[in-house]
């Protein structure tokens, strides 16, 4: 790999493993990413991935390999202590409070305050939420609106715009298009072609619609029995080379 390469990577696995008793989640997995870059993780349900976001997010140490974070070894102690590093990550259940505003929820556990006074800054923290809001283009009316009022593409791209504005240099995204419709998902698609624009944050994107994949990354990555078996740029490959390779998984293991 070149130098210039290398110095660009904002996160890179070498040989990660991972067991749960007589369970191998990851035998030997290897990865990296860059800054500006979008890599699509795929692979079956069981595959590692979850095992592998978490110790990417410093939930679980690996039991053997090693994580460089831009470019110095690195072992994440904590959630907290990965956070602090730049790395924030988006689930499925989003860590929303649906009851609180916009811009509560843009700041939670962040809440800007007048010391010594535990009263919330709120003006400063609506402005802060409409500029964080603007500057990856996320059209929300007011940041005012409850949370829990919104569609589920805008809450997706809050709690996207909530990592970015917590400076996020390596943003983790687990499945944030399931079961949204074709609006709601261009919504995201299209937050995530900006980011990528942006050219100063990296992103792993999960998902299991390839066709999604195969347009908004730059490479797409195959897990399969705690391994990357596949790692090709996506202007390479297609979604039936992909579905050809998962379904030939399926068939060696269920033959």
């Amino acid at each position: 790999m070149s130098s210039d390469i290398r110095a660009d990577e904002v996160v890179r696995a070498e040989h990660l493993s991972k067991g749960f008793g007589p369970v191998s989640a990851l035998r030997d997995v290897n990865l990296s990413v860059r800054r500006g870059e979008i890599l699509g993780l795929i692979g079956d349900n069981g595959a590692g991935k979850s095992t592998l976001i978490k110790i990417l997010t410093g939930f679980h140490r690996p039991d053997g390999g090693e994580l460089f974070f831009e470019g110095e070894p690195v072992v994440l102690r904590s959630v907290t202590h990965a956070r602090s590093l730049g790395i924030e990550t988006v689930f499925q259940d989003l860590a929303m409070v649906n009851e609180l505003p916009v811009y509560l929820n843009l700041h939670l556990n962040k809440e800007l305050v007048h010391a010594p006074l535990p009263f919330l800054r709120r003006r400063e923290m609506k402005r802060r939420a409409r500029e964080a809001l603007d500057a990856i283009g996320i059209n929300i009316p007011s940041v005012t609106a409850q949370v829990g009022q919104l569609s589920g593409g805008q809450r997706q791209a809050i709690a996207v715009a909530r990592s970015v504005h917590s400076e996020a240099k390596l943003l983790l995204l687990d499945e944030p298009l399931a079961a949204m419709g074709a609006k709601e998902g261009g919504l995201i698609l299209r937050l995530l072609q900006q980011l990528k624009a942006r050219g100063d944050i990296a992103i792993i994107l999960i998902a299991h619609n390839y066709g999604q994949i195969v347009d908004v990354c730059d490479r797409v990555n195959l897990l399969q029995h705690g391994e990357i078996t596949f790692d090709k740029p996506s202007k390479d490959t297609s979604v039936a080379e992909l579905l050809e390779l998962v379904h030939a998984e399926y068939r060696l293991n269920h033959d």
